[in-house]
């Protein structure tokens, strides 16, 4: 298999590895028309991938898998799978998110190869960064926005903070879902 060099990962190669976080916030839309407030615990391993060639664009990327547990259970209550891509050309970094409740982002934003903090954006109905979700989901969940922000401290932490936008039936105002939490790396 071909060497992969990880200093073509420009801002995500400091991510090359297995990160858990315990400390986790969870703010969601709860079965009773009102809001839960979770803590969570959380483990994301980043793989690099192979350098991905669209003819005159090179990609470099990480594949990743995310999974998050509320305090005191012992099952996920959050599962995503995905990509983190570096486009060097462009200064752009991506990620691609799927979760298995039938829904899958594709979000992008500007970055220089030395970023240590970078945001991510997808609007529903974007031709290039957005979110497409199941019938389900579309008429009772729909995802109108995403929006997740990665921080790399200087003391070796990754923290992230993301927002998801949804507008819910039945429901007059639209619903922040927000999810934030900081990792440290324990392998890689």
């Amino acid at each position: 298999m071909p060497k992969i060099d990880l200093n073509k990962l420009g801002p995500l190669m400091a991510l090359v590895g297995t990160w858990e976080g315990k400390k986790g916030k969870d703010v969601s839309p709860s079965d009773d028309r009102g809001t839960d407030r979770n803590n969570y615990k959380e483990r994301i391993v980043f793989t690099p991938i192979l350098p991905q060639d669209n003819h005159e664009q090179w990609l470099y990327g990480l594949r990743y898998h995310l999974q998050a547990i509320k305090e005191g259970e012992k099952h996920p209550f959050h599962d995503q799978v995905g990509y983190w891509h570096w486009d060097p050309k462009a200064k752009q970094v991506m990620q691609s998110l799927t979760i298995p409740r039938g829904m899958t982002t594709f979000a992008g934003g500007k970055a220089t190869a030395s970023s240590r903090s970078f945001t991510v954006k997808a609007k529903l109905g974007s031709r290039t960064f957005g979110i497409c979700s199941n019938p389900f989901l579309d008429k009772e969940f729909r995802t109108l926005s995403f929006e997740n922000r990665m921080t790399l401290g200087k003391d070796g932490s990754l923290s992230y903070d993301q927002v998801t936008v949804i507008r819910m039936k039945g429901r007059g105002k639209l619903f922040k879902h927000r999810d934030r939490n900081t990792l440290r790396k324990i392998k890689g």
